[in-house]
């Protein structure tokens, strides 16, 4: 079995990697951090003895990422999970203060990128007639807050694209799911800050938030149910959380 990672060096996606390798998978792990993919594919053959390739390339460049799938030998070519995991939410701000920049990136990453990889992965998948497709969406993709206009819009597209794939899909026996968290303790904010890690750290304080583990863990729960039952759409939330805005907070 083969599953693929995208966005695998870090948070979700990294953990996401670990959980398919711990359970017996072999795993093809995508990222931009040529240095960390490295990392994470020596780490994760030498503790669960199972083979890993590493594929660096900008998912936001189709030529890129038809480069990368293309490289792939036949054996890595049948690949039975693709876990649409590499996503970001760059900066918070008024939809008339936006930075054109951070909407690029976003719309480019979350939405265009996800498809260029899909589209290059359900091909082999039909090709050989199995596959899962896993896509990260969020609960910026179920409901919109102030500020965050354009990453909510591009998560609503993965929620609407999710329900697409499943329906064009389903003829070639290829299952479709979503998983959507709400806040997950990652490098996520210290991203959409632009690196201000006091700011980022705030955004957590008070409470305690989900963890990578905990979202990766839904992810290969999704991908180990028996092969008549497909999980659409999960939201998963901490305990502590009601929607994008309502938190509970220790005084």
């Amino acid at each position: 079995m083969i599953a693929l990672v995208t966005g695998a060096t870090s948070g979700i996606g990294k953990s996401t990697a670990e959980i398919f390798a711990k359970n017996g998978y072999d795993v093809i792990v995508t990222g931009r951090r040529e240095k960390r993919l490295a990392e994470l594919r020596k780490q994760l053959e030498a503790k669960y003895k199972i083979k890993v390739h590493s594929l660096c390339f900008d998912i936001r460049k189709l030529p890129e990422v038809e480069k990368a799938i293309a490289s792939l030998t036949n054996e890595f070519k049948k690949i039975d999970v693709l876990v649409n995991n590499a996503g970001l939410a760059a900066g918070l701000s008024a939809i008339q203060d936006g930075n054109i920049d951070h909407w690029e990136r976003m719309i480019d990453t979350n939405i265009k990128g996800l498809l260029y990889i899909t589209r290059q992965v359900s091909k082999l998948m039909i090709e050989n007639k199995k596959g899962h497709i896993i896509n990260v969406g969020s609960i910026a993709g179920k409901e919109a807050y102030a500020n965050g206009n354009v990453y909510c819009g591009t998560k609503h597209a993965v929620d609407a694209l999710n329900k697409g794939m499943r329906i064009d899909l389903l003829p070639h026996g290829i299952k479709v799911s979503a998983v959507n968290p709400g806040m997950v303790e990652t490098e996520f904010s210290v991203v959409r800050f632009d690196g201000d890690e006091s700011r980022a750290k705030k955004v957590y304080d008070g409470f305690q938030p989900l963890t990578p583990d905990d979202v990766a863990e839904t992810i290969y729960w999704m991908a180990s149910r028996p092969a008549h039952v497909n999980i659409n759409d999960v939201i998963i939330m901490p305990s502590a959380q009601a929607n994008s805005t309502t938190v509970k907070r220790n005084s």
